[in-house]
């Protein structure tokens, strides 16, 4: 009886690969979409999620995210060193300047690192190294960054720039994790990031703080909070924070979400109605079963079967599609980098795909199980 259902299913060409397409379209754009939401606001706090060494962010009450910055003064940085549980504290700066090259001018985002530990630093360097940056006037960049200001060269290091009038050379070419906003990613020594913003007189962004060995960091962060009046999170709290500012400050949750829900509406749609008009039209077909003796449990797992089957395929189809969108854009665009189709994207979407199954299927049952077999006797 399924060989007969498959027959069935894809003997009509036509509605066979409608439904096919309809799923596959859903899937598609759902997928694409959560997916790209998600980059989107990992985005906005990678730059806290690429510093690994540190345990805690302590900065001002004030700062809602990472780019709202209150700047600290150099005794506040003091007098956190000195608080108990900590084992080091370094200054963080987080700013932004204009690099100037002979052909460019570009907005980039300027991180300065402690002078000597590099506490903050870039981990992935594909030219030079980490420790290079302790040369006078050096700085990292990403590779993205270099791509935006010699667009076309090849990546090399040595190169001349200037920051805020000041030389720069380049030393390192790292790989960083994409910004919300598409600048370069600057990294420099914290006493040259200051020449290269440009002296006031508050200009500590963050102190990054490590623990002492089995240091219960609630209760660092407690300490912390009462001695200095600041406030302290862990990376993973700030990054929270960080997305939470933009999810409910910004319209981007609300956009994505129409148009995943307009995914999920249009496939449904769409699938529902195609597959039960496919069934309609096979109506004397299953007459005929239930006239040869043919059990309603039988056919009953032969329309499943045939959703089922139409919703691996539209599934696959749609879901190659998203990831084959990614592959190319990533590689074609670097400002679109970051982007990625990740398992729990593809596991939500075919809960979802399922879901939509099941409401064509279902649609379309009642018809047959009510069915008369006599039907198939009627002209």
């Amino acid at each position: 009886m399924y060989t007969v259902a498959l027959r069935m299913l894809v003997g009509d060409r036509a509605k066979y690969l409608g439904l096919i397409f309809s799923i596959a379209f859903a899937t598609m754009l759902m997928s694409n979409q959560v997916s790209i939401f998600i980059g989107l606001m990992t985005r906005t706090a990678n730059q806290i999620i690429d510093v690994q060494e540190a345990d805690l962010w302590v900065m001002d009450p004030r700062s809602h995210y990472v780019d709202e910055v209150e700047p600290l003064t150099d005794t506040q940085l003091y007098r956190v060193r000195g608080i108990d549980g900590v084992e080091w504290a370094t200054p963080f700066l987080k700013s932004t300047s204009v690099i100037r090259a002979p052909n460019t001018l570009q907005l980039t985002i300027l991180m300065g690192v402690d002078d000597a530990t590099l506490t903050g630093a870039p981990t992935r360097m594909l030219l030079g190294s980490v420790e290079d940056l302790k040369h006078p006037d050096a700085i990292i960049i990403d590779r993205a960054g270099y791509q935006f200001v010699w667009p076309g060269e090849p990546l090399a290091i040595g190169k001349e720039v200037e920051l805020n009038d000041r030389r720069a050379v380049i030393v390192g070419i790292c790989e960083a994790r994409a910004p919300y906003a598409t600048f370069p990613i600057v990294y420099s020594k914290y006493s040259d990031a200051l020449n290269y913003i440009g002296r006031t007189r508050k200009q500590l962004s963050y102190v990054l703080v490590r623990a002492d060995p089995g240091q219960d960091l609630q209760e660092l962060k407690k300490r912390i909070v009462g001695a200095t009046g600041l406030a302290a999170l862990t990376w993973r709290e700030f990054m929270w924070k960080t997305i939470s500012y933009y999810l409910s400050r910004t319209g981007i949750p609300v956009n994505f979400g129409i148009t995943v829900a307009l995914g999920f509406i249009v496939g449904a749609a769409v699938s529902a109605q195609t597959f039960y008009i496919f069934v309609l039209e096979n109506l004397r077909q299953f007459g005929a079963l239930k006239a040869i003796g043919v059990s309603d449990a039988t056919i009953l797992r032969m329309i499943l079967l045939q959703a089922t089957i139409v919703a691996i395929v539209g599934y696959a189809f749609g879901i190659a599609l998203c990831a084959g969108f990614f592959e190319i854009t990533t590689r074609v665009a670097v400002h679109l980098r970051g982007f990625v189709l990740s398992w729990e994207v593809m596991v939500g979407t075919a809960a979802i795909v399922i879901a939509i199954a099941a409401i064509a299927s279902f649609a379309s049952v009642r018809k047959v199980m009510v069915l008369d077999p006599a039907i198939v006797f009627r002209g």
